[in-house]
């Protein structure tokens, strides 16, 4: 991008990275389906308003440039684009043919400043604020794209793209009933539109309803066999349900027919998750590397000095640093192949490991051979970029790798896991001290664990609700302790109210920031029992006995039906049909109350 921020301040403004930008899309685990970029319908509008600048220089270079999209030359229309503007920077239509040549060329961060540019310049054409919205949905900034979509339908009410692309745009702020009004009446009247079915099955997945989303999407792609994003999304839909292989089938035959390189890895990306759950780990975590890919929406950049590591590298006698990525859940998780890795550098190498800076202690105690410091977190353009403190001097590194990268070597089948029971370690003074606390309560002690507080992507889908928990907080012989983070009052009176149960609320301690002590309590209580958030892989990683919850097309669990790899001493409960809660905890419950009965 150098290359052309030199070629006039016009040029340098277009080409500026959006720094104050909103940042980061959330995850996708549906492809909406929102038009595109210079499409044909819009480069035959734009066209029709490049009719009335002919007589102006500029006219032969946004007509080269349009034609340089139109061949899917997004170098030659940036080109053309940029020399149209430094011949008049206020041609709108330059602006916006910039816009949607760098757009396509996955540089999201100028696309967007060239289309504010156009929409300031040319705001009788509607088109504009149609693409900028759609691309503000691209980029996370959900708000801002329903206002864009909103504006854009003013003056063209019956458009059933922006219909569409409204409903997305709600739909992702989770205002679910206000998307399914939007989009019902337009469905009514055009029955025949795939890209409705599409976006109307997206709502209902957002929610839960796995099975009447299937149901949908098979109309879309009834409608249109080859509508591609629909048929990934009937791939995720089929995981969910506990479809593994239609699901791969669904996805392999999507990927056949996409464009875009940003969903190319978001394919893939799911495609590592469906062979995970077939057990076919290796290709999986091959896959599973599109996470690293430029073109990933939620890429993280690593901003570090030498070599990479690659799976067949020797690791004898060398430093290597190992950089935790994505979540606290993740980070504990992937630290499975650590052990193994400290063997192979042997005695002469070494091992650094970076971490979210609330789980030094914890990886420093499980892994006391390695050094461990806090990763650094911060924005590059729009994107997280992650680096080490001036502290680390990584001169003296040989190579580096993000953390789950090493699965690709190391946990190459579900044999490979090993049969050691912690990864991390909690203070076992911490350990004595609350163990000392819970003896005065009566019964065995048992930590709970029912939501994640992370509500950007509609994660509570895979939580049953508290209320679903009344028949195993009903058994005797029982203090149950709390180890949910976040606001739990109104649980705790609902437990009280209507199953005449008080659950232990532990003292003095931040459940979401002390996460030294909470592996400790952890440790001390009789079993913990939960869905998969950070602290349940804190609990299970430290060595804790742990009963997990989980739905049908989790991907951790490997194929696994009665073990869990990553920490053996785990059980599993797992549903049989996706939102059925019911079966589930009353399995659980039967079986707190045989614990109860053992203690």
């Amino acid at each position: 991008m150098s290359r052309y921020g030199s070629q006039s301040a016009t040029s340098a403004h277009a080409l500026a990275a959006a720094a104050a930008a909103p940042a980061g899309p959330a995850t996708r685990e549906f492809a909406d389906e929102l038009g595109q970029a210079g499409s044909k319908d819009a480069l035959a509008r734009l066209n029709a308003a490049m009719k009335e600048i002919k007589a102006l220089a500029v006219a032969p270079m946004i007509q080269r440039a349009v034609n340089g999209i139109r061949a899917d030359d997004h170098k030659t229309a940036t080109e053309w684009s940029l020399k149209a503007l430094e011949q008049d920077d206020q041609s709108g239509l330059a602006w916006y043919v910039l816009g949607i040549a760098r757009e396509k060329a996955g540089d999201f961060a100028t696309s967007i400043n060239a289309y504010e540019s156009a929409l300031r310049l040319l705001p009788d054409h509607a088109e504009v604020a149609n693409d900028l919205g759609r691309l503000a949905y691209r980029m996370g900034m959900r708000s801002q794209a329903e206002k864009l979509f909103r504006h854009f339908l003013v003056k063209h009410p019956d458009h059933l793209e922006a219909v569409n692309n409204l409903a997305c745009a709600v739909r992702a702020q989770q205002r679910y009933d206000e998307a399914i009004e939007i989009l019902k009446p337009v469905l009514l009247r055009h029955p025949q539109s795939a890209m409705l079915w599409n976006t109307m099955a997206s709502v209902l997945a957002e929610q839960g309803d796995y099975t009447t989303c299937q149901v949908f999407l098979e109309e879309a792609l009834r409608l249109d066999p080859e509508f591609h994003k629909a048929r990934y999304n009937l791939g995720n839909c089929l995981q969910m349900l506990g479809h593994p292989q239609e699901a791969l089938d669904a996805c392999d035959s999507a990927l056949t027919g996409v464009r875009a390189e940003d969903e190319r890895q978001m394919m893939r990306m799911a495609r590592s998750t469906m062979l995970a759950c077939l057990g076919r780990l290796g290709e999986g975590w091959d896959e599973y590397e599109a996470r690293l890919h430029p073109h990933f929406s939620e890429v993280t950049h690593f901003v570090l000095k030498g070599p990479r590591w690659l799976p067949g590298v020797d690791l004898k006698g060398k430093t290597l640093l190992v950089v935790g990525e994505q979540g606290l859940g993740d980070e504990i998780l992937f630290a499975n192949t650590l052990g193994q890795v400290i063997e192979d550098l042997g005695p002469d190498g070494r091992l650094i490991i970076a971490v979210e800076r609330r789980l030094v202690e914890l990886f420093q105690r499980g892994f006391p051979q390695a050094e461990v410091c806090a990763h650094i977190t911060g924005a590059i353009g729009l994107r997280p970029g992650r680096t080490l403190p001036d502290s680390v001097d990584l001169s003296k590194v040989d190579t580096w790798t993000p953390m789950g990268s090493l699965l690709r070597a190391y946990r190459r089948s579900v044999d490979d896991f090993p049969a050691r029971p912690t990864n991390i370690a909690a203070d076992p003074v911490k350990v004595e001290a609350w163990r000392q606390r819970l003896a005065a309560l009566p019964g065995r002690k048992i930590g709970i664990l029912w939501k994640s507080n992370i509500t950007k992507d509609a994660r509570r889908r895979y939580f049953a609700g508290f209320d679903a928990w009344g028949e195993a907080l009903r058994q005797p012989g029982v203090t149950f302790v709390n180890l949910q983070y976040g606001d739990c009052a109104p649980e705790f009176a609902r437990a009280k109210e209507q199953f005449g149960v008080e659950v232990w609320q532990p003292p003095a301690i931040d459940l979401k920031q002390d996460l030294d002590d909470v592996a400790a309590l952890c440790c001390a209580v009789d079993l913990v029992i939960g869905f998969s958030n950070a602290t349940f892989n804190i609990a299970a990683a430290c060595g804790a006995p742990s009963w997990l919850i989980t739905i049908p097309g989790a991907w951790p669990r490997l194929g696994q039906t009665d073990r869990y790899p990553w920490y053996p001493q785990t059980r599993i409960f797992a549903l049989e049909e996706f939102g059925d809660w019911g079966p589930v905890m009353s399995r659980v419950a039967e079986a707190v109350g045989e614990f109860a009965r053992e203690g």
